[in-house]
């Protein structure tokens, strides 16, 4: 199965696993699904992933979701630049989400890091997802 926004995918399983109230959901593997994952973790909105290998030569993830008094830690996420249209942000554009409550996730020179991560590090590049 080919998929066009691989990303989006991985963001529409999360979105829907916290609605559904599961405790994890799994998706296929790469690299920039783990990268972003990672930056989720390090700003505390899931609880951790593991990678498996299902099927030879096709490894999963299972991402741990995490709640806070029986509702979801993560109430929005949204893809922000598409496979059609890219955004980009300079370190002084960079969007302030929820007055800092979320995050922005981008993809810099430096690796997948978060929006704070990002003005820290001096950097901008491709807006990928927000999310609080």
């Amino acid at each position: 199965m080919s998929l066009s926004d691989p990303l989006g995918d991985m963001l529409t399983r999360i979105r829907n696993g916290q609605r559904a109230m599961k405790s994890s959901v799994t998706s296929p593997s790469s690299k920039l699904r783990l990268n972003v994952l990672e930056a989720l973790k390090r700003e505390g909105f899931i609880r951790g992933y593991e990678v498996s290998e299902k099927e030879k030569g096709k490894p999963e993830i299972t991402i741990e979701l995490k709640y806070y008094q029986g509702r979801g830690v993560i109430e929005h996420v949204s893809r922000v630049s598409k496979p059609g249209r890219r955004i980009y942000s300079g370190v002084k554009e960079l969007p302030t989400i929820r007055n800092g409550l979320g995050v922005a996730i981008l993809s810099t020179p430096n690796g997948v890091l978060s929006d704070n991560e990002a003005r820290e590090a001096h950097v901008g590049g491709e807006v990928l997802c927000k999310l609080y």
